[in-house]
């Protein structure tokens, strides 16, 4: 599963100390990840509004920033190379 890089989307933020430096929406307590849970079960976006007090701006913003990071080529790491101080 991919792990996206939230620090590259403007509507949110963690603060450590705030909900454990979680990623949450902007100047709120709620963590992104409530609309991707609740979707996940078959909430609609709009209930999720509801729910959580979010306007459709800042649920469309997540979901847009999830979409375009999905879509983007897979970034290559290549592995950490140690020197082996004992060779075979």
């Amino acid at each position: 599963m991919t792990t996206l890089d939230w620090s590259q989307c403007p509507a949110v933020e963690s603060i450590p100390g705030k909900r454990s430096g979680a990623w949450v929406f902007r100047d709120t307590r709620t963590p992104v990840s409530v609309v991707f849970d609740n979707l996940e079960v078959g909430a609609t976006v709009g209930e999720i509004m509801e729910w959580f007090d979010l306007s459709q701006e800042q649920v469309a913003a997540v979901i847009g920033f999830a979409a375009r990071s999905l879509d983007a080529p897979p970034v290559f790491h290549p592995p950490i190379q140690t020197l082996d101080a004992h060779p075979l």
